[in-house]
């Protein structure tokens, strides 16, 4: 007698299997969008400096302060002393009474493996492309359209505001992107304590991000008051105490020197550029985001640069709106997952209208990679320059070297600093700080120093025994 044997079934994978099948392919879009992005800005950041379009400030003085963490010190600057407030008279300035910024350390150990200040730029590309992963998946998580995840994804990854980031040096501020991204997206999820966390760490960040978790620890409150109240109360406790006793306690005239900027203008001023700045903030999400009550966010930083009496917070340029374009997303998928009738690719077709007026577009243009007779001669001067010297460079020049070299800015009162510097590089076009290079160049003549190269403008003096 045979036995009988039961009818093969069969076989189908398991709904384990089915899930993390659809898990890997939903991380896949984001993956090779963050990817792409991330090439794209890094060849954009890294010509950017290749052709001497990065600056001691910022990039130089940032440079600086991580260098300083890699080896071991409290974050100072050379270059910082040029605009250091009247009296002080030390050799590097304690760049934590400027802006409150520890998040920086975590640079460091990258800057040891690779100790070059293009690191800061590879690093701060890597930042957004990260918040742009983050934004995707948020889209992909709560939008039911196919295409609505990486349209969005690549409309935030181009939004002018990570643009003007990327053109302009590099700054702390990359690293609220990633952390906005994550507390946004916790919140749309509704892990409200997790929103918290991320929210508590723009602290570390800049100061003035204090408020700006505030505002989120009010939005939490809402759905989770042992969360909400704890982000609340502690924001407002330690922004109050970087501002008013940390920066304070480090400055060495006592102050928080932004609270007090003297500059000619009011609140009345300077509106038409304001404005033009809200309608470009509009238009990156054709308005959708202000229906969301996350759009509450972008009011912090709204506040203190429309109402600053400093004009360079006022327009599109720089980097001061990059912290607004991972706000203003989640805003937009908050809004659009309660089925609003914006078109999922709306956004992305207003950056693409957008981009013959951003930084992007050098990408195309053939000067972009083609370098000058002045770049050639500044590039030839910078190699004169051994390792390890002391030198006083023009704004345009020392981001070249301060990962080598000891720099100061050429501006008034550098040849008599208490170190002194031995080399002087100098581009004599360089209008920052104003009148500095051609006056300190002027002193150095007269004090004997010896000019060794001089070329389309640019010159090396080399500091001689009788001068």
């Amino acid at each position: 007698m045979l036995p009988i044997t039961a009818p093969a079934l069969p076989r189908t994978p398991s709904p384990v299997i089915k899930v993390q099948r659809r898990r890997t392919g939903s991380r896949l879009v984001p993956g090779v969008l963050a990817a792409a992005l991330f090439l794209l800005y890094t060849v954009y950041a890294l010509r950017e400096h290749a052709r001497f379009g990065t600056t001691g400030y910022d990039l130089g003085i940032f440079d600086q302060a991580v260098r300083s963490y890699a080896e071991g010190r409290w974050p100072s600057s050379e270059i910082r002393t040029a605009t250091a407030p009247p009296g002080f008279g030390g050799d590097a300035y304690p760049l934590l009474s400027d802006h409150f910024h520890p998040i920086l350390m975590l640079l460091a150990p990258l800057y040891l493996l690779a100790p070059h200040v293009e690191t800061l730029l590879i690093g701060q590309a890597a930042l957004v492309a990260g918040s742009t992963y983050v934004i995707t998946r948020a889209a992909q998580r709560h939008l039911p359209q196919g295409w609505a995840a990486p349209s969005l994804g690549l409309a935030f990854g181009l939004s002018w505001g990570l643009q003007q980031l990327i053109a302009f040096d590099f700054h702390e501020v990359a690293f609220a992107l990633p952390l906005l991204a994550l507390a946004g997206r916790a919140y749309l999820d509704g892990r409200w304590v997790a929103a918290a966390w991320w929210a508590a760490a723009l602290l570390l960040v800049k100061e003035d991000l204090g408020v700006t978790a505030t505002v989120f620890g009010l939005l939490i409150l809402r759905h989770h008051r042992r969360a909400g109240l704890a982000l609340v109360g502690s924001s407002l406790a330690a922004n109050a105490f970087i501002v008013l006793v940390v920066i304070p306690a480090l400055a060495p005239n006592g102050r928080y020197g932004y609270l007090t900027q003297q500059y000619p203008y009011g609140v009345l001023d300077g509106w038409p550029t304001k404005l033009l700045t809200l309608a470009a903030l509009l238009a990156i999400t054709a308005g959708a985001a202000l229906r969301s009550p996350l759009a509450l966010l972008l009011l912090p930083t709204l506040t203190w640069r429309l109402f600053s009496p400093n004009p360079a917070y006022w327009g599109m340029e720089l980097h001061y709106s990059a912290v607004l374009m991972p706000i203003a997303f989640v805003a937009l998928i908050d809004t659009l997952r309660k089925s609003s009738r914006l078109p999922v690719l709306a956004p992305l077709l207003i950056a693409v209208l957008l981009l013959p007026g951003q930084p992007l577009r050098d990408l195309v243009t053939p000067g972009f990679w083609r370098d000058t007779p002045r770049q050639t001669a500044a590039r030839s001067a910078l190699a004169l320059i051994p390792s390890g010297a002391r030198v006083a460079s023009s704004n345009s020049l020392a981001s070249h070297l301060t990962d080598r070299a000891t720099v100061h800015l050429v501006a008034d009162g550098v040849l008599a600093r208490p170190r002194g510097v031995d080399w002087i590089v100098a581009d004599v076009h360089d209008a920052f700080p104003a009148g500095g290079v051609i006056a300190v160049l002027g002193q150095a003549e007269q004090n004997g120093w010896r000019i060794v190269y001089e070329q389309q403008g640019v010159v090396v003096l080399r500091k001689t025994s009788g001068s």
